[in-house]
């Protein structure tokens, strides 16, 4: 039998890649659908390599999203985030993944399905895995998205046209509360742990509690299995209490410390007065090579939200909106806003910045 032929695009957004499609090009139909995504990123695969796909074998790069019509009156286009897992036949829809996010604008506009207003286009996206809104501020030259620029995210070689998201009132994007079980902190395995929810749930532990100085390079806290399943056992009774559980995709679980000096994974020196805390996170098992961007939102989040962990573990006195988050990588720059409302933390917005490129573009084939 000869192979179906799927429209798609592959793009780097961020520090993600990922396979997007039409939605009018998939299956409505879930396992039809999923069972294209796992075979065009090439998954299943026991060796965790993807050979056979166009997967890389880590979480960050095996993704994809799905593009179509709004369902939402205030966004111009629907954007579905799917994360692939590498060993087995699983796709996830429970979050969202923030460096897609910033693929999705470009993609939009090289594709003819929102209008080039300006040298600086805006796109309303709405997410339907968290059902929450985000504003992409795409940079245009010659009627499509612009790639060359002036801007560094570490962890993406090279610079790039900057891409501003805005990510409107992220709280309780998973459970439908900032702080799910209505307090900054829980006891959970025996460590205590800050249950945040926006725009992705992510449960925050201290480095310190697990012998950790919270700066250790993605390959060593890998090669601890001990550390990884003591991880998985909080991160499944974090997302019991958070009332989200059977995903491997959601809760994220994060491991903080106070600012310190690191080594990126470039061999870049960073000193401690350069951050305000550093930070790993785990994703679908694997310590991120630099940091999911969600987890890094609800983080910012969580940094002004009193009484977290989080909030405990930021340099005192940094300014309000700007958090310098160190990780494998190197630093990434979050704004928060974080407001009472009706006596309760409110999440109003947070924006990030991202790079993002359009690599190829044609078909997969799918057996």
């Amino acid at each position: 039998m000869p192979q179906r032929r799927i429209r798609a695009v592959f793009m780097r957004g961020g520090t993600s890649r990922a396979l997007f499609f039409h939605e009018n090009d998939l299956p409505h139909a879930r396992p039809a659908r999923d069972r294209i995504l796992l075979t065009a990123l090439g998954s299943p695969d026991p060796y965790g390599r993807q050979l056979d796909g166009l997967g890389g074998g880590i979480s960050s790069l095996s993704k994809a999203c799905v593009i179509g019509e709004p369902s939402h009156p205030d966004a111009q286009v629907d954007y579905t985030f799917a994360q692939v897992d590498v060993k087995t036949p699983a796709v996830d829809y429970s979050g969202n993944c923030g460096n897609c996010s910033a693929a999705v604008g470009p993609f939009a506009i090289d594709e003819g399905l929102v209008e080039v207003t300006g040298s600086t286009t805006i796109v309303r996206i709405h997410n339907t895995n968290t059902k929450k809104l985000i504003v992409a501020h795409v940079p245009v030259r010659d009627g499509e998205a612009a790639v060359e620029g002036d801007f560094e995210l570490a962890g993406v070689p090279g610079r790039g046209a900057r891409i501003a998201l805005d990510f409107l009132d992220p709280g309780g994007a998973g459970t439908g509360r900032l702080l799910p079980t209505g307090r900054p902190r829980e006891v959970i395995g025996g460590l205590e742990a800050s249950l945040v929810d926006a725009t992705n749930p992510v449960v925050f532990v201290r480095a310190r509690d697990l012998a950790l100085a919270g700066t250790e390079p993605p390959e060593a806290i890998d090669d601890d299995p001990a550390l990884g399943a003591r991880l998985e056992a909080i991160r499944r009774q974090a997302a019991e209490r958070m009332g989200i559980p059977g995903s491997a995709a959601v809760p994220k679980i994060a491991l903080v410390a106070p600012a310190a000096a690191f080594t990126a994974l470039d061999g870049t020196r960073y000193d401690a007065d350069g951050v305000d805390l550093v930070a790993r996170v785990i994703s679908m098992g694997n310590c991120h090579r630099a940091f999911a961007l969600t987890a890094a939102m609800s983080l910012a989040v969580a940094a002004r939200v009193e009484g977290t962990i989080v909030q405990e573990c930021a340099r005192r006195g940094t300014p309000a909106g700007d958090l310098r988050l160190g990780h494998p990588s190197g630093v990434l720059p979050i704004a928060a806003i974080v407001r009472l409302k009706d006596g309760e933390p409110w999440a109003e917005r947070v924006t990030v910045y991202r790079t993002a490129r359009r690599l190829m573009e044609g078909y997969v084939r799918v057996p």
